[in-house]
């Protein structure tokens, strides 16, 4: 029977995708069982909106029985200019590839687990701050049951693989089927905006999909790490972008950060006060497409309402020429707001 969902209700679940805020996808999933038709055709769907927000609630509250949370949280606020989840199996190098690009100080060893709890720190690469978020290593053996909410904020992830392992195709096709079955995507399409390329069975409005680069943390460990790499998306059926680094050495790591800048489209932009030089060294970050009225709510909240024009001074513009709120930005540009 078909659902024949109202164009509000598809409204409010366009604005549950785009939600990260637990909170904020709390009350989404609440308008959405509001709007939903009641009839046979949406029996499965309403029953999987009420189970989400059973979950969603439990979370917010602390456990199940409605005590106080005593854990770490499991879920990271995004920063910067966007958030990676670093993603693998036991032992793959999640955490030294963590400490290397952001010189935490994730515990580390030779041997599975040591990262319990999601755990966040800062990348820079040409001055555009990434927030890598090392999660614990997803495997039948310790199932992590809050993956799916430590995920939600996330805009790509690495899955980190250790090609000396002699089981590594068996262990990222397990880490793959164990995050399907959660109805999380990793997908090579970059920025991935839609989930249309999901495997059959598998789309709803409660899809995940995460951009995927897979990352060979050892690389110093293998003698062609690259032909390693392409056996390894071969014989697992694999087409994701794939590099090879090494947390040990450093070597490959600027390209990750490359990588992650142009494939998810973030771009820099700078402002500047009337008569004043603009500060170059305090670039905001937004992505291609956004607007003039994107950089003004980042200056502050408020001002996206109000601003009515900007100058810019840039490659695709005349020095000081006057734009309108909806002007897209081309990277480098720098702008006087005007309200």
């Amino acid at each position: 029977m078909p659902a024949n969902l109202t164009p509000d209700y598809k409204a409010a679940e366009a604005a549950f995708r785009r939600a990260r805020d637990p909170a904020e996808r709390l009350d989404h999933l609440k308008e959405m069982l509001r709007l939903i038709p009641k009839h046979k055709g949406t029996d499965h769907l309403q029953a999987e909106i009420k189970k989400r927000i059973k979950e969603l609630t439990a979370d917010l509250s602390g456990s199940p029985k409605g005590g106080a949370r005593t854990g770490p949280a499991t879920y990271v606020p995004p920063e910067g200019a966007a958030q990676i989840a670093l993603l693998g199996p036991p032992n793959s190098g999640k955490s030294s590839l963590h400490a290397a690009l952001t010189g935490s100080h994730a515990e580390t060893g030779p041997y599975p687990f040591t990262t319990q709890y999601p755990l966040p720190g800062m990348y820079r690469r040409n001055d555009i701050p990434l927030q890598i978020v090392d999660l614990p290593p997803v495997t039948t053996e310790h199932p992590v049951p809050w993956i799916v909410n430590a995920l939600q904020p996330a805009d790509a992830c690495l899955l980190v693989v250790d090609l000396s392992d002699p089981n590594c195709v068996s262990l990222v096709m397990a880490v793959h089927k164990l995050l399907l079955d959660r109805r999380i995507i990793l997908t090579e399409v970059w920025p991935a905006n839609e989930v249309d390329h999901a495997e059959p069975g598998t789309l709803s409005s409660f899809t995940l999909a995460l951009p995927t680069l897979i990352v060979a943390a050892k690389s110093d460990m293998s003698p062609d790490p690259l032909a390693e790499l392409e056996a390894l998306e071969e014989l697992a059926g694999f087409t994701y972008p794939a590099l090879a680094a090494s947390a040990k050495t450093q070597t490959g790591l600027g390209a990750i950060g490359d990588y992650l800048v142009a494939n998810l489209e973030i771009i820099r932009v700078f402002t500047k006060i009337p008569g004043r030089p603009a500060d170059l060294t305090r670039p905001f970050t937004v992505r291609r497409g956004e607007t003039v009225a994107d950089v003004a709510k980042l200056v502050h909240r408020d001002m996206a309402a109000s601003v009515k024009y900007a100058r810019v001074w840039g490659e695709a513009a005349f020095a000081g020429q006057q734009v309108g709120r909806e002007h897209p930005v081309v990277d480098g540009d720098v702008f006087e707001l005007h309200t």
